[in-house]
């Protein structure tokens, strides 16, 4: 089983962010579950989602405490909430939306032996802005993990979008996935 833990806040898609992360596995014939934990319902307050994938039926009902993988979707929560805790090292995956290196972050202690093609940092806010006319950095990290995980494929990042949103608002989470996608590919050929 491979288990994602997404943290956000209130207004950036979180949720939504982990429900299609699980319906584009389902595409690919595996078992999946999205859920939600978060306090208080409102904008700007800090939001966790889990999601598990796997080849069998999932049994598990509760919060990923040991996460395979972390999507931090705003930064400034390093700072105000443990979202590194349970990460398994060194194979775990990081994703940050952020234009800093892990360094500049203050994270090079924790990341020290982990594999470097895991630890993706990405200005998702900046790709969303561009396709969608909105800070949603959820679908720009959604293609950044598909091309750092393999574990799902861009084409059914895109089927999952669409089954979420209609029109233009799925071409450009379409376009933004694709942009994430092709930076985490571009940044994997240049250092191999």
């Amino acid at each position: 089983m491979f288990q994602v833990r997404i943290h956000g806040r209130g207004g950036q898609g979180v949720v939504t962010g982990a429900e299609m992360l699980s319906i584009a596995a389902f595409l690919e014939g595996r078992f999946a579950q999205a859920f939600p934990s978060f306090g208080s319902e409102r904008t700007g307050a800090p939001v966790v989602a889990f999601c598990r994938l796997d080849d069998k039926e999932i049994r598990l009902r509760e919060p990923i405490m040991l996460p395979d993988a972390l999507i931090i979707q705003d930064p400034t929560l390093l700072h105000q909430v443990d979202v590194l805790s349970g990460l398994k090292r060194p194979e775990g995956y990081i994703l940050i939306n952020t234009n800093k290196t892990f360094a500049e972050l203050g994270l090079d202690d924790f990341v020290k032996n982990m594999h470097a093609d895991r630890l993706i940092s990405l200005s998702a806010t900046e790709i969303s802005l561009k396709h969608v006319g909105r800070a949603v950095p959820n679908v720009p990290l959604l293609g950044a993990f598909a091309a750092a995980s393999g574990l799902i494929s861009l084409a059914s990042v895109a089927a999952a979008i669409k089954d979420k949103f209609s029109g233009k608002v799925a071409e450009g989470n379409i376009a933004a996935a694709t942009e994430a996608y092709n930076i985490v590919k571009a940044k994997e050929a240049s250092h191999a």
